[in-house]
């Protein structure tokens, strides 16, 4: 079954990949220029990747991992490929060409699997970009999603709200600033809006705000599990903090090498089911 009303409702199946050719070749984030020469050991992402699979399977969530290929060396970034709202799996149009390859990969899981999908072809929308949250659905407009593909997806979706959120142009996606744990509360890097959108986020929800260290360890891309528990980056100590004080449960699992490309375990998951 598919169906996800919002980011933080019980998981019970998801989509990820094992960061099995991960590497940084083609320098596409801000993340990646900073770890370029250093680059990603992959025998230690590997590790990591299992552990968070294995910590996902042990509070009973299916996990499907697809198949890797040596060429691409992105696709441990599953939550970029697709994205769920209400019942409708969406595939999404990648803003960059070395990433268009990993659609085809989703599509033919889904077509194997004869799981009906929903193709967006106006260039570009990702779904790093996409926060869907009950009634609306917040889009990011980045460098990665443009306006034109933003407006069509609210035609594709007219029982929902999508509402444009502009980020700071360095910013690779609204995961990588916001972020929702529940129907209140969620994630900022405040310096990643201006005035206006942070305003609009702000008078929404009760928003834990991330420090420009926590920013750059990706402290708003955690991962809701449903029942209160998030799983986070044991390194982002006053967000964790912050989350437990809100009581949330949080589950600390280590992530270093898989950061370096420029994305932490929401941009590493597809939810495909939650909640229903």
């Amino acid at each position: 079954m598919i169906f996800q009303q919002n980011e933080y409702d019980r998981l019970q199946k998801v989509i990820v990949c094992p960061p099995k050719y991960m590497e940084i070749k083609n320098v596409i984030n801000e993340t990646q220029k900073f770890y370029e020469d250093e680059n990603i050991d992959v025998k230690i992402a590997m590790e990591q990747h299992e552990r968070f699979v294995q910590t996902l399977k042990q509070f009973d969530i299916e996990v499907i991992e697809l198949m890797t290929d040596s060429k691409l060396n992105e696709q441990v970034f599953t939550r970029d490929i697709g994205f769920v709202n209400g019942e409708t799996l969406f595939t999404c149009e990648m803003g960059r060409n070395i990433r268009k390859p990993e659609i085809d990969v989703l599509q033919q899981f889904l077509d194997h699997e004869d799981l009906t999908y929903t193709p967006l072809t106006t260039r570009s929308i990702e779904g790093g970009d996409v926060v869907v949250a009950n009634d609306k659905v917040y889009v990011g407009r980045s460098l990665r999603t443009t306006r034109k593909a933003i407006q069509d997806l609210q035609k594709q979706i007219p029982d929902k709200e999508v509402v444009t959120v502009q980020i700071r142009e360095d910013i690779l996606h609204l995961d990588c600033c916001f972020n929702l744990v529940s129907d209140k509360v969620g994630l900022i890097y405040n310096d990643a809006f201006d005035e206006k959108e942070r305003n609009l986020l702000h008078n929404e929800y009760d928003l834990i705000e991330v420090t420009d260290d926590e920013q750059f360890t990706l402290g708003t891309n955690v991962f809701s599990i449903g029942d209160g528990k998030i799983i986070s980056l044991p390194e982002n100590k006053q967000v964790n903090k912050q989350l437990t004080n809100k009581g949330f449960e949080v589950v600390e699992v280590p992530f270093s090498e898989i950061i370096k490309s420029g994305g932490s375990f929401r941009c590493c998951t597809l939810p495909i089911e939650r909640g229903k």
